[in-house]
């Protein structure tokens, strides 16, 4: 090296030739790409049900009737205990509670069963309600109603064994089998054979007729309640058959009090298994339909049905006392 001359730095030399440069991140980029592409179609495909979709449709409630449930009218102050529901060609099938029944139901109706119905209990009973309606033409919002007042959708827990306090009635829908000589369930209890039964549902017994099986006694009700003028009308035929269903005592006025106001309610508002009675709902109901009864009931000696206490909030869980039927 020459004098004057000056040294570079060693960092300053170009890099080694044996120093292989990096790959291009190209491909990688494409891969993850890809996968991730994939993987967004199979979620997207699982989520629509194109993929883990099995054959059995979801349970779903039934369809609610076309034309909903108007609130009713006070009835005229003239109007008769015939207002209530229109008049028969036949008998109308009546409960003909006890006295005893009749206190024990009215303290129940102040304080109802306060069980929480879980959405996959009631999955079972949607197809049951479809069936009865479609059966006997009874709207099955009344039927699940009365379902609810009976045993809280069957969570009560005498439901499936044994009979109710006053030792007459049992079931889901609480028919009672000591009346007589022919008792209630025993002039509807074949009415199982008019449908179809659903493939499965949750607590069938092995032999039928059974109050104890749900298909069987929801499709009992259901007859019973058209023999006695209910149709798909939430209207007095409605009332009446609900009230024939309990009793024809002030009780029996509060009973089809609540279990009208309620079905009516789910008819505007939606099907909601917790929620409580409306009081604004069943006030009207009393008065179109209940009032007039109450009025033309001789010697009443229960409180007047119209002052029940309903519950309005959502029922918090607690342990069920076995309901009254008849």
């Amino acid at each position: 090296m020459s004098v004057g001359e000056t040294s570079e730095p060693a960092t300053s030399e170009p890099m080694a030739a044996h120093v292989p440069a990096p790959p291009s991140e190209r491909g990688s980029w494409l891969l993850a790409g890809a996968v991730a592409s994939v993987g967004a179609a199979v979620l997207v495909a699982v989520l629509t049900g194109l993929i883990g979709h099995t054959s059995a449709a979801p349970s779903t409630a039934p369809p609610l009737v076309s034309v909903v449930a108007a609130t009713p009218a006070p009835a005229p102050a003239s109007t008769g205990a015939s207002a209530a529901a229109p008049a028969n060609a036949h008998p109308a099938i009546v409960a003909r509670p006890s006295p005893a029944q009749q206190t024990q139901a009215l303290a129940r109706l102040e304080e109802p069963l306060q069980t929480h119905v879980s959405t996959h209990w009631m999955e079972g009973f949607y197809p049951i309600y479809s069936a009865a309606q479609s059966t006997f033409g009874v709207n099955w919002l009344l039927i699940a109603s009365i379902h609810e007042q009976e045993s809280a959708f069957s969570t009560a827990p005498s439901t499936y064994h044994g009979l109710n306090f006053a030792h007459c009635c049992g079931g889901p829908m609480q028919f009672n089998v000591t009346n007589g000589p022919v008792s209630t369930w025993n002039l509807v209890s074949d009415s199982y054979r008019y449908g179809r039964r659903p493939a499965a549902y949750d607590h069938p017994t092995a032999r039928h007729p059974s109050i104890y099986d749900d298909f069987d006694a929801v499709m009992a009700a259901a007859h019973l309640l058209s023999a006695d003028g209910a149709t798909l009308a939430l209207d007095g035929g409605a009332w009446g058959a609900a009230y024939d269903y309990y009793g024809h005592d002030a009780t029996g006025v509060a009973y089809a009090d609540q279990v009208l106001a309620r079905a009516i309610g789910w008819s505007q508002h939606g099907f909601c298994v917790n929620c409580g009675l409306e009081p604004a709902m069943v006030a009207a109901v009393h008065a179109a339909y209940g009032a007039p009864v109450l009025t033309g009931l001789a010697g009443v000696t229960a409180p007047d049905a119209g002052t029940a206490r309903v519950r309005t909030r959502k029922r918090p869980g607690r342990s069920a006392r076995p309901r009254r039927g008849r």
